[in-house]
């Protein structure tokens, strides 16, 4: 007698489902709207809550010489969103790509006077104020804001290195006589450095610049940077 008062519970619990829910199904069917919008939406592990992007600590200081021959520091960036990359001239390996990926950057934001570039040589000796300035021309670099820049090694290297935690080094075993990553770091409007987190929800850091996802990545997050 208890069992079949059960399944008489059951069974009515399972009808009013029923009729709650089955034109609610048929009807997101009908709408393809199976899966709604705002539920894919929630699921973002690449960045914080609401857009927000990491913040990882104030981007390191410096002071350089530019292609044409001017001092930039970090502050000519203040209040301007920028990507920050080491690179070489005679690069014969990733630095090709890495151009490529940064004139995408800026045909991307170019006219946008809170947007800028910045590439320090990794071998200055070589790489002066002229050799840059002919590198940008040949590139077909058109941005203001985009600035090659120069110094000594001995500064560079530890900027890289200690400053930024971007590999660079010297080796005459490998193609080029140098090593170094091929990331791009991304810095905020008031100098810190920024970035989303990756599928496992921990932050990447830096972006892969010679990977066109990272790219588009980056792009998305200067977009957000900008508007902040």
């Amino acid at each position: 007698m208890f069992k079949n008062k059960s399944y008489i519970g059951i069974s009515f619990i399972i009808l009013i489902f029923g009729i709650y829910a089955i034109p609610k199904i048929v009807e997101r069917i009908k709408n393809d709207k199976v899966v709604q919008g705002d539920r894919l939406d929630s699921v973002n592990p690449t960045t914080t809550e609401e857009g927000e992007l990491i913040k990882i600590g104030p981007a390191p200081k410096f002071q350089l010489i530019n292609q044409d021959n001017k001092k930039v520091t970090n502050e000519t960036y203040k209040g301007k969103v920028y990507v920050l990359e080491f690179f070489f001239t005679t690069c014969p390996t990733i630095c090709p790509k890495m151009n490529e990926s940064m004139l995408l950057i800026e045909k991307k934001f170019f006219g946008n006077r809170n947007f800028g570039i910045v590439s320090i040589t990794i071998d200055p000796e070589h790489d002066t104020a002229k050799v840059l300035k002919e590198h940008a021309n040949l590139l077909g670099v058109k941005s203001t804001n985009w600035n090659f820049l120069t110094g000594d090694k001995a500064y560079i290297f530890n900027l890289a290195n200690k400053g930024f935690n971007l590999y660079a080094g010297e080796n005459k075993k490998v193609a080029g006589g140098f090593e170094h990553s091929g990331l791009f770091a991304l810095i905020d409007k008031n100098g810190n450095i920024r970035c989303r987190n990756d599928e496992f929800g921990n932050p990447i850091l830096y972006y892969d610049g010679l990977d066109k996802m990272g790219v588009r990545n980056l792009q998305q997050d200067i977009n957000i940077l900008l508007e902040e």
